[in-house]
This record gives structure tokens, C-alpha cells and sequence, in this order.
């Protein structure tokens, strides 16, 4: 599953520099902090100053992190669904909402919390004059926003592609889902999962950075955020990060969908 997080070839490249312009713009603040007036504007100037490899820093937290976050993720899932299942091996939408709650909040603790962590950390440090961030400092930074990050992903991605995939079944639920149709469907979950979270995206983001210091905490982040910066500061990054959620949620449950089809063939 190292294709989950990022697609493949030059889509996944392209999710990667997406997840760049989103730190960044998550980390722009008002007044003489701001740096970008939007994603073109990002990408143009990390260019002019750092190059075009500029664009993909971070690269190797995310490539390491993948692999054990999808495995943590599924592994978490499919053992919560095996407590609540009914005779059909079925959840349900709310199941499937309860179910990838857990297993967002166990990706979360196990892998994500530090991978990001060190992630923004290592971007965050670009913005200055002489990035020198090498260290690994810190790497439970911003768990209680990470937490609630990946349990409401997992959450509203599980509960929107089983309450899609019941749909597209209708009265027949032994129905066969074409793999097409469950990357759409991931998709539109991607998308969902980006507008419910967003702000705690933000502020996990904020609370991970080489400034996290001037934070107490997370109510306070939220605070100081809404209050300087104003709601919208919350959907900062909303762009990149749909473009780069929407294929990395529907790679992974199209993969997902193709390993559980096989292995029930293997182990039936």
C-alpha cells in the first residue's frame, strides 16, 4: 500500500507538492508574518528561493509514514468492525463511522502525530533564512488536534463511502462495486472529510511548527487564530489539501477494496 498516500508517479509528486502549499499556507499569518497571497503565489516563490525540490520538503517523512499509517489504519478498522458486524459481515454507515473514528484515532497515536510533526517542522523552517531543522525534537506536538484530525477523517470518509456504497447497491447488498466507482466515491468522501476538519487542521499545523511555543495549548490556538485572523484563517490550504486528500482517499480504498477481494479468495 506505499501508493496510498500518494498515488503513484507524477500524480503522487503532485499530492506531495500540495500537501507543501497547504503547510505553508496553514502557517501564513496576518500582517508582516503573511509570505503568499495564494497557491500560485506559494509555488512561485519557494521556487525563487529554494528551487524546485524547494516544493518537495518533507518528501521523505511522507514516503516513510505511508505505508505504516494505511497498514494501522485498515488493520484498526477491520478488527472494530469484527466486534460490531452482523452475520453479513455489514456495519452499516454509523459502523462505519464508529469504526474509522477508532482507527483514525489509532493511526493517529501510532504514526501520524509524529510523521506530521516532524513534517511541518521541517517546512515550517524553510519559511526562515537559514532552515537548519535536522532534529526530531518534540514529535507528540499537536497530538490532541491530530487526534481529532485523523478520528473525524476516518470517521466521515468510512461513514460517507459505506453510506455511498449502500446506495449504489440498492436492494441487492451482495452487489459488486466497480473499482471506478469506489475511487468516486472516495472522492467525494475526501472532500467531505476536508470541509469538516479543516480548522483542526489549521491549528494542528500552527501547533506543530518551530513557533508552537507561543501557544498554551490547543483552545488557545483556536483562540488566538479566530481572533486575529478571523474565521476563514480555519480554511486556509482548503485547495491543495482537496486535491491531494481526494486522490489519496481514493487510491487507498480502491487498493483496500482490491486486497480484502483477494484475500477473501485466499482466506474465504
Amino acid at each position: 500500500m506505499a501508493m496510498a498516500s500518494g498515488g503513484g508517479g507524477g500524480k503522487g509528486l503532485k499530492g506531495i507538492v500540495a500537501e507543501y502549499v497547504k503547510t505553508q499556507l496553514q502557517l501564513d499569518e496576518k500582517g508582516e508574518a503573511k509570505k503568499y497571497t495564494g497557491v500560485a503565489d506559494c509555488v512561485k516563490k519557494t521556487i525563487r528561493s529554494h528551487g524546485v525540490l524547494g516544493l518537495y520538503r518533507g518528501l521523505s517523512v511522507l514516503l516513510y509514514g505511508s505505508i505504516p499509517k494505511a497498514a494501522v489504519r485498515f488493520g484498526s478498522y477491520e478488527m472494530l468492525k469484527s466486534f460490531i458486524q452482523d452475520k453479513d459481515q455489514r456495519v452499516g454507515p454509523y459502523g462505519g463511522f464508529l469504526c474509522g473514528l477508532g482507527a483514525g484515532i489509532c493511526e493517529a497515536l501510532f504514526v501520524v502525530t509524529p510523521m506530521e510533526t516532524i513534517k511541518v517542522k521541517f517546512i515550517s523552517d524553510q519559511r526562515s533564512a537559514n532552515p537548519k531543522f535536522r532534529g526530531f525534537k518534540g514529535v507528540y506536538q499537536g497530538l490532541a488536534p491530530t487526534v481529532m484530525r485523523q478520528g473525524s477523517n476516518q470517521a466521515v470518509r468510512f461513514f460517507v463511502m459505506v453510506t455511498l456504497k449502500d446506495w449504489y447497491r440498492g436492494d441487492n447488498r451482495d452487489a459488486y462495486v466497480p473499482t471506478y466507482i469506489v475511487g468516486g466515491f472516495g472522492v467525494v468522501a475526501g472532500a467531505a472529510s476536508v470541509f469538516v476538519n479543516n480548522p483542526v487542521d489549521v491549528v494542528k499545523t500552527r501547533m506543530q511548527s518551530l513557533e508552537a511555543s507561543k501557544y498554551k495549548g490547543f483552545v488557545d490556538c483556536f483562540s488566538k487564530i479566530l481572533i486575529q485572523e478571523g474565521f476563514t484563517a480555519f480554511y486556509k490550504g482548503t485547495v491543495p489539501r482537496l486535491f491531494r486528500v481526494g486522490l489519496d482517499v481514493a487510491v487507498t480504498f480502491m487498493l483496500y477494496d482490491t486486497f480484502m477481494e483477494l484475500f477473501d479468495k485466499i482466506w474465504p
